[in-house]
């Protein structure tokens, strides 16, 4: 029964009329472009999700790996400082910089 199906099937699609149709360069170029602007967007998409991440990773690696050229200062913590209990910091005087 199957090959009686496929033979029914084979001549079918083989007594199709042509389609008399033309594609011009123009709308064939078109064709084209849009095509590889689709594909183009979808790698850009799969690069911006995927590439960028891992960049920052990595130019975070190395960045870890030099020594700073100035040493680190150590934080005090608020409740060690004396001040105004309201609001944890100290009072500013004109010659401090931040």
């Amino acid at each position: 029964m199957r090959k009686i199906a496929l033979a029914f099937g084979l001549l079918a699609v083989l007594q199709l009329p042509t389609a008399h149709a033309y594609i011009g360069p123009g709308a064939g170029a078109g064709m084209i472009a849009v095509v590889l602007g689709i594909l183009s967007s979808i790698f850009l998409a799969f690069v911006g999700i995927l590439w960028y991440p891992i960049k920052r990773l990595i130019k975070g690696w190395k960045g870890s790996a030099r020594p700073s050229a100035e040493p680190r200062r150590e934080v005090e913590d608020a409740s060690s400082r004396s001040g105004p209990a309201s609001t944890g910091r100290e009072p500013r005087t004109p010659g401090d910089q931040l």
